[in-house]
């Protein structure tokens, strides 16, 4: 990456930032950095260290009764605490491009993600209606879309969590802004496609755009940065030059962030991992597929094959991996073996059972058998819950008798996810990132499966909870001898968690075998381009430097 020689006015200045809510202690306390045109600022930290308020406080986002204070937030000499509704309109999707973490929750469900960017760009160009229809498949071959005339007309929900992802940064690049914001560009993208968004960011820098990222992956920021502020509980507590920061860092909390990377995706040689595949051999099977398959309709009429006849067994004890790039139809593999989906070929055998023969009462009593860890715990929880209400629920359908036993067991629970009983009493929303996953665990627990199905259960967390998430997991296998689906893009985590891994593209299982072997000895060219494709921890490349013991 070549450093840009900054201008002498800044395009963003923060000083002082504070931002509060209501009368809670303030979020963002003393905040204060300046951005350059042709220059990335990358915001780190953990979850509530208040690096997402301050992004989006800087396109008049912070939500709703914000107390908001600075000695200066200007934008191109414009006084942002000035700016009225009418002022941010012209602002944002014009002048400065937002990508948030969450998009699902920021694409209209109601209209297709073309019409979306189409109105981006019918507020903020002159471009005719031919001209736009043109841009929008532009951006989408841009961001790495395939089918880009199909998926325009595609709803969000139609779309998977990768394609709204992309989707959604092509909308905010659409009218080509000054400043790109991205909190957190790439959480939930695989290897291959955070690549391709990776040199979209980079390509979209220049002399005349600066770039504001917030993450917690440090591969990401280690490529795009050009300066790294560290934030913890509201304050900038180091700041400078990505090399300084990332290489050399001073502060205590920044070189934990590093070590907490480091433990999660270092890279390993896939020939010392250890290889526990044949010693499920002789182990009972629990879950069987045979030649799954299923076929939805397009919204252009056409019936495609998500899924081709697809076959497998999960013995108890062993954790079985499945990854593969957005759309290839891991998620829709996982819902027809928790018959969320009903397969068109194929079936799925439960200890030896079809799922199919079973009766409704049947059906009902073995869906304990496999419970789901999701990737946003948050949104599966009624938000009107506490913690005793959710885990409640779960174990009355788990024929727990309500009262005391109920509580007690939910306190067995959270004790065996390490989290306080003193958590009861408070909702899910009010708890971080972390907390509200082993809050899922538990829940996933109430039941005492034989199945644990977990679904990118760390790819939205901190490097830091990533680690503590990963290790709990792997202490509960090996104590109540839980069979593991383990879905992911991440394929470092894979290795580090799995026996088997079945590798899928375009609905077809490519590959498959023990972890070791597909990772050490990859027969199929895409395995070869997916283990390619997992990022380093880069140093600018002028420098020379890769610090390997960070990579991946």
């Amino acid at each position: 990456m070549t450093t840009l020689i900054a201008p002498t006015r800044p395009l963003i200045e923060v000083s002082d930032l504070r931002v509060g809510f209501a009368t809670a202690v303030p979020v963002v306390k003393g905040v204060s950095f300046q951005l350059y045109r042709g220059e990335c600022l990358a915001l780190v930290g953990e979850s509530g260290s208040g690096k997402s308020v301050t992004s989006r406080t800087l396109v008049g986002l912070a939500g709703q009764g914000a107390r908001i204070q600075a000695a200066r937030l200007r934008f191109d000499e414009q006084d942002l605490l000035a700016c009225r509704a009418r002022d941010w309109q012209g602002i944002r999707g014009g002048r400065i491009g937002f990508v948030m973490q969450d998009a699902l929750g920021s694409l209209d469900p109601l209209r297709p993600v073309g019409r979306e960017i189409d109105e981006a760009l019918r507020l903020h160009t002159e471009l005719t209606r031919e001209q736009r229809e043109q841009r929008i498949i532009d951006l989408f071959h841009a961001v790495g879309i395939p089918q880009p005339e199909l998926r325009a007309r595609q709803y969000p929900h139609q779309l998977s969590g990768g394609l709204r992802q992309r989707a959604l940064i092509a909308s905010a690049i659409a009218c080509e802004p000054d400043l790109l914001i991205a909190d957190e560009p790439t959480t939930a993208l695989d290897a291959t496609v955070q690549a391709q968004v990776m040199d979209l960011l980079i390509s979209l820098r220049s002399r005349e755009r600066a770039m504001l990222v917030v993450s917690h992956d440090m591969a990401v920021v280690s490529r795009l940065a050009d300066r790294v502020a560290v934030m913890r509980n509201g304050e900038i507590i180091e700041q400078g030059p990505v090399e300084q920061v990332l290489y050399a860092p001073r502060e205590s909390y920044t070189k934990s962030l590093l070590r907490a990377a480091a433990a999660v995706h270092v890279r390993r040689d896939p020939a010392l991992s250890s290889d526990n595949a044949d010693a499920f051999a002789e182990r009972p099977t629990v879950v069987e597929a045979r030649e799954l398959s299923k076929r939805f309709l397009g919204p252009d009429g056409q019936s495609r094959t998500v899924v081709t006849p697809t076959s497998f067994t999960l013995r108890a004890g062993e954790t079985l991996g499945i990854v593969g790039e957005s759309g290839s139809g891991k998620t829709t593999l996982t819902r027809m073996l928790l018959a969320l989906e009903k397969p068109d070929g194929g079936q799925v055998l439960l200890r030896g059972r079809p799922w199919r023969e079973l009766s409704s009462a049947q059906q009902r009593e073995e869906r304990k058998r496999i419970q789901v860890v999701f990737q946003d715990p948050l949104s599966s929880f009624d938000p009107r819950y506490t913690v005793q209400r959710v885990l409640d629920e779960a174990l009355a359908v788990a024929g727990v008798a309500r009262g005391e036993p109920r509580r007690q067991r939910a306190e067995e629970l959270l004790r065996l996810v390490q989290l306080d009983p003193q958590v009861l009493a408070r909702r899910p929303i009010e708890l971080s990132g972390g907390m509200r996953q082993r809050i899922a665990i538990a829940r996933a627990l109430a039941a005492e499966p034989d199945v644990l199905v977990c679904d990118e259960p760390v790819s939205a967390l901190d490097v830091s909870v990533q680690a503590q998430i990963l290790q709990l997991l792997a202490d509960l296998k090996q104590r109540l001898g839980l069979a593991c689906l383990f879905i992911s893009h991440d394929l470092g985590v894979v290795q580090q968690v799995s026996d088997r891994v079945l590798v899928m593209k375009d609905g077809v299982v490519v590959e498959s075998g023990p972890v070791r072997e597909v990772f050490a000895r990859p027969r199929h060219a895409y395995t070869r381009t997916l283990l390619a494709a997992i990022p380093f921890l880069y140093i600018h490349e002028e420098r020379g430097v890769r610090v390997e013991a960070i990579a991946h």
